[in-house]
């Protein structure tokens, strides 16, 4: 059914009633992945306690992750994939049970692909805080309830050391790449700043240094659409009954974010002024397509994530800044010795690739000579997502690289 492909995957298209039909009934409490669901492709890894970097700690933490492609004898071909705000650790294949989705990067990762897993062993976890397997408000505390508004705060450099915690796990010494997308992107540059001895390459992907004012105001009006909801009880819902948890303030919270992720050209482009159906939008009860493209989106996700979850991610990503306590943005970059890939997209509204320009130029060593990759999209900050065809190619180059050498676009 369409409800089970990401939105962020494909172009914007007009909702249909056998869209709309796939929706009908109540939206579960939350669309979190819990203990006794079925756990499809997911891995876990059990980690122990994590102390907090603004205070605070989890005494139990565990990270989902799923697999592809086989570990050479040395473990020389491990790669580290990240996902984006509401991605989770089904990067490749089709929505089955356990698996709400479609994998999200299935253009970019397989037999074949940009990324071949049959050359490269990737690894693709659900972020820390998330609600597909790793450890999150939606997950239980160690009194048998869920966390919920108990759920301590959690920075990008927090997910970061768990990830680094898995990969201790899994006896990965060094990854031959670590590549995120948007807050993936996040989180591949603290692990180049960081950790520079755990990877050889890295690929920041339409992603920022810092949060700025402009994307914090975003997180904080969806943060609040939540929050604003009645049925949120002020983060402990889970004892509510399917059809009665904050699904509409979290649907709110999506359709905002929408409008941000992709171009304003492509919504102008696919909707114009057009009628969802023959009844009139003006003064009617009828309503514009792009309207219904945004209910439509918005509905769908609250069977897939959870609203707790989605205000500490968001938080999260308001703490990026990786000059903290580092002396400054220039100072952390120049302490990457990964060889780089940034890429940006023109028509990003979410992070402007003014952003990945200043990265790529103040990084020690890219593939470009300290430029960006900058590509063509009408899909605005989905374009990672969906230009397939430009991403790709991109880092196929990055992982022919060699340290300190530059590969020309072919």
């Amino acid at each position: 059914m369409d409800w089970q492909t990401p939105e962020d995957t494909v172009p914007s298209s007009f909702v249909t009633e056998a869209n709309a039909r796939a929706l009908v009934g109540k939206p579960p409490l939350t669309g979190a992945w819990r203990e006794g669901d079925n756990p499809g492709h997911r891995l876990f890894a059990a980690l122990g306690h994590q102390d907090l970097e603004r205070g605070g700690s989890l005494p139990s933490v565990r990270i989902a992750y799923e697999t592809w492609g086989e570990l050479d004898a040395d473990g020389g071909n491990a790669v580290l994939v990240l996902h984006a705000l509401t991605g989770d650790s089904h990067l490749i294949g089709p929505a089955e049970p356990g698996h709400p989705t479609a994998g999200w990067w299935s253009g970019i990762i397989g037999p074949g692909r940009a990324v071949d897993t049959d050359r490269w062993f990737v690894v693709a976890p659900n972020v820390l805080g998330g609600c597909q397997g790793s450890t999150g408000p939606a997950s239980l505390a160690p009194d048998g309830r869920e966390w919920g508004a108990r759920f301590p705060y959690l920075t990008i450099r927090d997910q970061v050391a768990a990830q680094v915690a898995m990969t201790d796990r899994l006896g990965i010494v060094r990854w031959a790449a670590v590549i995120g997308g948007s807050m993936g992107g996040m989180h591949a540059i603290e692990w180049a700043i960081e950790y520079p001895d755990r990877l050889d390459r890295v690929a920041i992907v339409a992603a920022p240094s810092i949060s700025t004012a402009d994307q914090i105001a975003l997180n904080s009006v969806q943060i609040e659409a939540i929050q604003m909801d009645p049925r949120f009880s002020d983060g402990d819902y889970y004892e509510a009954a399917d059809g009665e948890g904050p699904y509409r303030g979290l649907a709110l919270a999506r359709r905002m974010a929408l409008l941000n992720y992709r171009s304003p050209t492509e919504l102008n482009d696919r909707f114009q002024r057009s009628w969802q159906s023959s009844v009139s939008p003006l003064g009617a009860s009828g309503r514009f397509a792009v309207e219904s493209y945004l209910d439509f989106h918005g509905n769908k996700f609250t069977r897939r994530f959870d609203a707790n979850s989605y205000i500490t991610l968001l938080q999260a990503m308001n703490s990026h800044d990786v000059g903290r306590d580092r002396g400054g943005v220039a100072a952390a970059l120049s302490r990457v010795t990964a060889t780089s890939l940034v890429l940006g997209i023109d028509s990003d509204r979410l992070f402007p690739v003014d952003e990945q320009v200043a990265i790529a130029a103040a990084l020690p060593s890219t593939i470009d000579g300290n430029e960006a990759v900058v590509i063509h999209s009408e899909f605005g900050h989905d374009g990672f997502l969906i230009e397939d065809d430009l991403v790709g190619p991109q880092l196929s180059r990055l992982l022919g690289a060699s340290r300190d050498r530059r590969v020309p676009i072919t």
